[in-house]
């Protein structure tokens, strides 16, 4: 692996170490995950989306009772 120094602007280090301390990665990951996804490079991992699951309730019958539910929620 070779090593690259990157000058940024103070802003864009701040969001860089936010983002991957958000993720649970070091910087020199996300910027390789950065550089990689920017020229279209396959990573072998899968992208993720923060916001999938967040509404996971663990039940499986909701959307089946999706009419008992807003009813009972709403009043109507």
């Amino acid at each position: 692996m070779k090593r690259t120094t990157v000058k940024l602007p103070d802003e864009l280090d701040e969001r860089l170490r936010h983002e991957a301390e958000r993720r649970g990665v070091t910087v020199s990951e996300l910027t390789r995950e950065a550089i990689a996804q920017y020229l279209c490079v396959p990573t072998g991992e899968r992208r993720r989306f923060g916001a999938a699951g967040a509404g996971r309730s663990g039940r499986s019958d909701v959307s089946g009772r999706i009419d008992e539910i807003l009813n009972r929620e709403w009043g109507r």
